[in-house]
């Protein structure tokens, strides 16, 4: 499936837009490392163990998805995954001569990208979250197809800051603090699903709408290094004295050599009210200074209010500000075809 579209710019260009599955690994790999330059510097994240899985996949022609070519030479990618009838925008990038042009190709890949989606008939659901765009910057082609935006933050705490990362408190009445073990897994895809009933979030990532998306969830957190490389020894379980069961848990992946991310930090609703979320942060952060770290990041759904306000006491700065967007075929704005 190809293409030329022509978009208005400051220098007349003509992109043509072509199936990723026509490139190799090899072609695209000098666009995917100007990527990885670009999170290093915007979140801190070191991208390179993500972009050599990525070009892995591309090698497999496996990917659905476009490249643009500008007079022949690659500008852009963009690509999704499939997790049953579900499609998740993994990607989507430009690199062209300045800012502006990056941001017309990017809008002329994810159009077509969705266009694709939106005509097919196992597709019910499409999801993105696209760190690296600043909110409103991409949203034009998400909002002409239909979905739904969710702005959230990305947030940074300085660890080297005095008082940061200090000794929390040592217990909690009723509840113990154990370090991460796979022989919870089960438990901690249960308390995820639990946690995320009804929430915000679960409208952003339907994987917490079910045990089987939650133990989705948590296997990718834990196996692969879209998030960064899982720290077991940085991550932490709360357990109910009395029960055995699950009160808490915080998990944490390393995105750089100083900076660990938060993937998930969720407390039971039985548990609620109790300051456990707080008390897990203050663990992390005083484990992970102590093993080097500089600075913790984690992202939060902006309309997520009670969530927003304990990483902002705690100390933590809006580094960034990016969108989630989403769309089911039950919405009136899916294309039907």
């Amino acid at each position: 499936m190809g293409g030329v579209v022509s978009l208005k710019m400051a220098v007349a260009t003509q992109l043509e837009l072509l199936d990723l599955r026509q490139f190799s690994a090899r072609q695209l790999r000098p666009l995917l490392e100007a990527e990885a330059e670009l999170w290093q510097e915007r979140l801190r994240w070191d991208y390179r163990s993500s972009t050599e899985l990525l070009l892995q996949y591309l090698d497999s022609r496996i990917l659905p998805g476009f490249v643009a070519l500008d007079r022949g030479k690659i500008a852009g990618y963009t690509f999704c995954v499939y997790e049953g009838n579900k499609a998740v925008v993994g990607d989507a990038f430009a690199f062209a001569s300045n800012p502006e042009q990056n941001l017309q190709v990017t809008d002329a890949l994810l159009r077509r990208l969705l266009d694709l989606l939106l005509h097919s008939s196992n597709i019910g659901r499409v999801e993105s979250q696209l760190l690296l765009y600043d909110a409103g910057a991409i949203t034009d082609s998400f909002l002409a197809a239909g979905f739904v935006r969710h702005p959230r933050l990305f947030m940074e705490l300085d660890l080297s800051l005095p008082g940061r990362g200090s000794l929390p408190r040592e217990r909690i009445e009723g509840v113990e603090l154990i370090p991460w073990s796979s022989l919870y897994y089960q438990a901690a895809a249960e308390l995820i699903h639990a946690a995320y009933r009804g929430h915000i979030d679960a409208e952003i990532n339907d994987q917490y709408c079910s045990l089987h998306g939650s133990l989705r969830f948590l296997h990718n957190i834990v196996r692969f290094p879209g998030c960064g490389v899982f720290e077991e020894h940085q991550s932490w379980l709360l357990r109910e004295r009395e029960t055995g069961r699950l009160a808490g848990m915080i998990l944490c992946s390393r995105v750089a050599p100083d900076v660990a991310h938060i993937t998930q930090l969720c407390v039971a609703p039985s548990q609620r009210g109790r300051a456990l979320g707080r008390f897990l942060l203050n663990h992390a952060a005083h484990k992970l200074k102590r093993s080097g770290t500089s600075a913790i990041t984690l992202t939060v759904t902006e309309s997520n209010k009670p969530a927003v306000a304990l990483y902002d006491d705690m100390g933590f700065g809006v580094r960034h500000r990016f969108d989630a967007m989403t769309l089911s075929r039950n919405s009136s704005s899916w294309i039907r075809s």
